[in-house]
């Protein structure tokens, strides 16, 4: 980029309709991207708007929360020129008029997934095994799914919620087939730039990999009628399906601006961020504010018994004294508490039973981490809010609740009943049914609402629940020991969510709490794109439990495992290259000053490394 061309103008002269360029914002932590992105649309707007109504075109814009999608549509006064949308609910916009073709998608992969079932099925040794009963239910779930395809006039989808009914798509399908439809349909490819000639995509780096390869593939195929735009850093990918390196796979034709400037962190912030990033590959950002800031490493042996709540509070008040802050130590609500693994958060805010199995499946932990995950919404998005209003005496969201979720009360199901006050009067005694679990202040465990659920039909059980549901609703003994082989052929999903449902309800509230970002802990995935005044950054393999971070590797303390080793010179991420990034994303969260706890059985070497390394002065390391 010329000196002489702002970021913005460079961006603004890529988006042509007539000669049109994609580019690739680097946007690191603070940098004001989401300025740079209105205020170029505004001046976009005002010389193409006419050409766009008359194309009956849109510029299309995705984003990471349905926050920032509002947040952008009232920076442009809700442009009906502007769709800004979630990579969910753009992604289904694209494929819901293909009806035919989804139900063709899902059909040959349903019929699949059933032979290989039914396979295993016949190989099995025992039919009275927990594998073997869950295999046969997900056979019995798919088939009749498959059967009701016929029937489907059209799907449908909420990207914001619950996905049960018969012709509904969950998240994941939606984004796997809007990925093989893109990638594999010129159709689609030309309808998609006939209709979005400009696409910019916020936080590219962790939008769903086969989603960033559908939409290079449309840039390629059509580039001379298409402008891709993608704001990112990849310093900042959290999400671990996402594109890896994706700033490296930026083809030379498109422009590459970079926003250098960070408006967030104070002098002594952004110079430790610059510092951590150093080696990745050397970005640097110039800070924007006056105000140095306070910057403390807090080195706690942990060789010895200690009470780290009454560490992290002295901790507290050593920051409130260095920066005359008192708010560091007046509320918890004052300091962000941000851990570099979510182990730490679920076990310091009381959701560990329910978290832990799950986020142990790889397959689970993004729907997981977002609430997006099926089986999450059933208990977050109906039973909670239907147990509230019950419990708030409050008739008139109980039945709200209930004529929007319960099958029971659907309009076919009315339609089909003789005596449709006898519908209303059975899904009343199943909703009380269900309210009785918590009768006498019980504490009623997942698995137990799960059952009284299936039993009543008062809402869907989601496919990836059945064969748990029916199990507890049958009451099933398995009391025949599983062979070697057929232990190791059991659906590690289910036996995640056997675990997790075995939590109690006020358990799994708290972690309703933790991802709706309403308690005191965060981490990497929970504060993207947000900012503190003050943040305490806690580091802790032993806590975390991870093995996915290490920050003892990271600071020198151990040196690295054979995967990691194996995995550089395979050219793969290692653990220490992914905790660079999560440290670098939640120290760049703090506006005024910032404290690292480092928990460690090696203080000596955690210190020295992390004054070597020159992250920090040998004044601002403090040992315990």
């Amino acid at each position: 980029m010329s000196n002489n061309i702002t970021v913005d103008e460079e961006i603004f002269g890529c988006m042509n309709l007539d000669n049109p360029k994609s580019f690739f914002l680097f946007a690191g932590a603070g940098s004001g991207k989401t300025r740079s992105l209105v205020e170029v649309l505004k001046k976009f707007r005002k010389g193409n708007i006419d050409q766009l109504r008359r194309n009956a075109q849109k510029v299309a814009i995705i984003t990471y929360t349905n926050v920032a999608c509002d947040e952008i549509k009232r920076r442009l006064e809700f442009d009906s020129a502007f769709q800004v949308s979630t990579i969910h609910s753009f992604a289904w916009g694209l494929i819901k008029p293909y009806t035919n073709d989804i139900k063709e998608w899902l059909r040959e992969g349903l019929k699949l997934e059933v032979k290989e079932l039914i396979e295993k099925q016949d190989k099995a040794k025992s039919t009275s095994t927990k594998t073997y009963a869950d295999r046969a239910s997900k056979i019995d779930s798919k088939t009749k799914r498959i059967k009701s395809l016929d029937s489907i006039r059209k799907f449908t989808y909420n990207p914001n919620g619950d996905n049960t009914g018969t012709s509904c798509l969950n998240h994941s399908e939606v984004i796997n087939i809007a990925g093989e439809f893109i990638n594999n349909q010129s159709l689609l490819q030309s309808v998609l730039v006939r209709k979005y000639p400009i696409l910019l995509i916020d936080e590219s780096q962790d939008t769903k990999k086969e989603l960033v390869d559908a939409f290079f593939e449309v840039q390629k195929n059509k580039s001379g009628c298409f402008t891709l735009g993608m704001f990112g850093d990849s310093m900042q990918r959290i999400y671990t399906d996402g594109k890896i390196d994706l700033d490296q796979n930026i083809p030379d034709t498109w422009a590459k601006p970079a926003k250098t400037i960070n408006y967030r962190c104070p002098k002594r912030i952004t110079a430790l961020i610059n510092k951590i990033r150093s080696s990745v590959d050397g970005q640097e950002q110039i800070p924007n504010k006056d105000y140095e800031g306070n910057v403390r490493l807090f080195v706690v042996d942990a060789r010895n018994q200690i009470d780290k709540n009454d560490i992290e509070s002295e901790i507290s008040n050593h920051m409130a004294e260095l920066s005359g802050d008192n708010n560091w130590n007046s509320s918890q609500a004052d300091v962000k508490v941000l851990t570099l693994e979510h182990h730490m958060a679920a076990r310091r805010g009381g959701f560990s039973a329910f978290f832990a199995p799950l986020y142990a499946e790889s397959k689970l932990k993004t729907g997981l981490l977002d609430g997006t995950l099926q089986g999450v919404s059933l208990f977050a998005n109906q039973i909670l809010p239907l147990i509230k209003a019950r419990q708030s005496r409050d008739d008139f969201a109980v039945a709200r609740i209930a004529r929007k979720y319960s099958p029971l009360l659907r309009k076919e199901a009315l339609q089909s009943s003789s005596n449709s006050i006898q519908k209303i009067s059975e899904t009343r005694k199943a909703v009380d049914s269900l309210f009785s679990l918590w009768s006498n202040n019980s504490n009623p465990s997942l698995n137990h609402i799960l059952r009284e659920v299936y039993r009543s039909g008062l809402f869907q059980v989601p496919e990836a629940l059945i064969p748990i549901a029916k199990r507890l609703s049958d009451n099933t003994d398995m009391t025949v020991k599983e062979s070697q082989e057929e232990s190791t052929d059991r659906d590690s999903i289910i036996d995640a969510w056997d675990g997790a449902l075995e939590c109690s309800f006020n358990e799994f509230k708290k972690y309703v709490k933790y991802i709706n970002d309403e308690s005191q802990f965060g981490t990497h995935q929970g504060i993207k794109g947000l900012e503190f005044p003050r943040v305490m950054v806690v580091l802790d393999d032993e806590e975390a439990k991870g093995f996915l971070f290490s920050y003892e590797k990271l600071f020198g303390a151990k040196a690295p495992s054979e995967t990691d080793v194996k995995n550089k010179r395979d050219g793969k991420e290692t653990s220490i290259e992914r905790t660079r990034r999560l440290f670098y994303v939640t120290c760049s969260r703090a506006e005024k000053d910032l404290a690292i706890v480092a928990y460690t059985k090696e203080p000596e070497k955690v210190n020295g490394y992390a004054v070597s390394e020159g992250w920090f002065e040998k004044d601002e390391v403090i040992t315990r």
